[in-house]
């Protein structure tokens, strides 16, 4: 069995980490998201892991994985107060096997514009920067393919244009006639401009800007290659193979289970119709559709790009606290390795004992747990209003707690509106659209899982978050949840031209062609469904194909 250092900078506690994996580890520790899932996908695919907990144990390592989730400075910060940067830099240098993810490949270049003076390894020149096209979505958020630029025994699995890699990120290394040896794979988003370095390779250190731990059987297939060319004994044979054309992001499908207790004290999988999750008849019993994570299992093997659980009823409860759940997502990580997105009682409180816990902490359990990103409901209101009351950003806000140590692409905020019908337009302040039968209405936000309303519409909520950090919009529509009659085309089309971060459409799918009309008429970054997944209504097979055959680009089932 393969044995691998891991360096975690620690951006959190990751205390749970340690008490997970079986057999001989190295982990380097600077405290990043969720490190979990690639501890899981590096035990899949056969490896011993090592924890780093000094400088030393880095210089003595034989294989370093470095990953990277988070902010730029946070990074070098932390490897620099534990006294890891020299000896991270020495063996990038050293000619070693060393893969970094993400920030992890990020961190070889000088420096970034996310965080201006901040010096980086200084392994491959060149300055990261941020996505400068106004035309598409930031972070660049999804499945996106290579333009394999160098042959190797890592890539050579791996098909240009064809094979597809799961990206998140705002910031990105450019190619220059400086760091030109280096690169091994291009990907093209939006503008000829924003094409950008996805994967290096030159002797010992290959790095990938995508994740190879959330990319399915492609990334475990890379992942693979690239330690059984660590631990081969012959030289890394690198040959230059230019692709042209150009890569395009995949349209997402995504999963949604929303789970909570039933009336036994058992998690169940339910699904809502307008927000009310218990059956008409009976005893009216919480509606149980499924094990969450037999389901989200099940979704992943079939093809869905994202499972998002919603953890309905934690606004009740002790979420730090909250086993079950943190549960469910420990044991999901080990068996899906795309993005998991979890959603629910994200938000400062005090427990029963009177201790109090933030946001951030909240936030933190999650992604200990084996989350990727996390969904904010109505905490996300309530810092909307305070910023559009103050104007000011005073980083005591939920989202900017969460942006500011994991990065904006980890923060999604689920929007939860409802129609408001007027006469006129001039009825309200709040922004008016023509829906169906020429009727007029406004999106009124809710908060505590629809209950309660809010004097703010779904585009000013979204628009203020995203001035808070947030990364992604999840877009409900209570009126079209649970109907199957399709999605809130012109509420979608409306927040993509509001907002520059990526947009889910979330309720209202029936059949395949809901789903293609939304990506098609709105431009949404993904859609989403539940019930009809859960009750086997449609296959994700079945949306997936006629997402394809309607031109729209997707990933391909595996």
């Amino acid at each position: 069995m393969v044995k691998v250092s891991f360096l975690d900078y620690g951006a959190g506690n990751i205390r749970s980490l340690r008490n997970v994996h079986n057999g001989e580890g190295v982990f380097l520790d600077y405290g990043a998201g969720n490190i979990r899932s690639l501890r899981n996908a590096l035990l899949k695919v056969g490896c011993e892991i090592i924890d780093v907990n000094s400088a030393e144990d880095i210089a003595n390592a034989q294989i370093l994985i470095f990953p990277g989730v988070g902010s730029f400075g946070v990074c070098i910060d932390n490897l620099h107060s534990k006294g890891y940067f020299d000896a991270l830099k020495a063996y990038a240098t050293s000619g070693r096997p060393f893969y970094g993810i993400c920030l992890g490949m990020q961190s070889l270049f000088e420096g970034s514009e996310e965080t201006p003076g901040k010096a980086g390894l200084g392994v491959i020149p060149g300055i990261v920067s941020r996505f400068n096209d106004s035309s598409v979505s930031i972070p660049h958020m999804g499945w996106n393919s290579l333009r394999i630029q160098k042959q190797s025994s890592i890539t050579s699995k791996f098909q240009s244009m064809d094979h597809r890699f799961y990206f998140v990120h705002s910031f990105r290394a450019s190619p220059t006639p400086q760091n030109k040896e280096w690169i091994a794979a291009l990907t093209d988003y939006g503008s000829d401009e924003n094409t950008f370095i996805s994967m290096v390779h030159k002797g010992g250190v290959c790095a990938s800007q995508f994740h190879p731990e959330k990319s399915s059987a492609n990334g475990l297939n890379l992942l693979s290659a690239f330690l059984e060319q660590a631990t081969s004994a012959s030289v890394p044979q690198e040959v230059s193979a230019p692709c042209e054309g150009r890569t395009a992001l995949a349209k997402r499908i995504i999963a949604c289970l929303d789970v909570r207790e039933n009336d036994s004290g058992d998690l169940v999988v339910t699904k809502g119709d307008q927000y009310d999750v218990r059956e008409k008849e009976d005893a009216k019993d919480v509606r149980n559709l499924g094990k969450p994570v037999e389901l989200a299992k099940r979704y992943s093997d079939e093809g869905a790009d994202e499972v998002t659980f919603l953890n309905i009823t934690s606004f009740r409860g002790d979420v730090v606290q909250d086993a079950p759940m943190l549960r469910v997502l420990e044991l999901t990580s080990e068996k899906v390795f795309v993005p998991l997105c979890i959603g629910g009682g994200i938000r400062d409180y005090t427990d029963v004992k009177g201790d109090k816990h933030s946001a951030l902490e909240v936030a933190s359990a999650y992604f200990r747990s084996g989350a990727d990103k996390v969904s904010i409901g109505s905490d996300a209101v309530f810092s909307a209003e305070k910023f559009r009351a103050d104007g000011v950003k005073d980083g005591t806000s939920c989202i900017e707690q969460i942006s500011n140590v994991y990065g904006r692409q980890a923060v999604v905020i689920s929007v939860d509106p409802k129609r408001v019908y007027v006469d006129t337009k001039e009825a309200t302040a709040h922004t008016v659209l023509e829906v169906e039968e020429g009727k007029l209405c406004w999106w009124q936000c809710t908060v505590k899982g629809g209950r309660e309303v809010r004097d703010l519409d779904a585009f000013e909520l979204a628009e203020a978050c995203e001035a808070l950090g947030a990364g992604e919009v999840l877009l409900n529509c209570i009126d079209k949840d649970g109907q199957n009659a399709g999605f809130d085309l012109a509420l979608i089309k409306e927040m993509k031209r509001r907002v520059s971060i990526p947009v889910i459409a979330s309720s209202g799918a029936g059949n395949p062609q809901h789903m293609v009309d939304v990506l098609k008429a709105t431009d949404a970054d993904a859609a989403l469904a539940a019930g009809i997944f859960h009750r086997r209504e449609v296959a994700i097979s079945e949306v997936k194909s006629a997402v394809a055959n309607a031109g729209i680009p997707c990933r391909p089932i595996e």
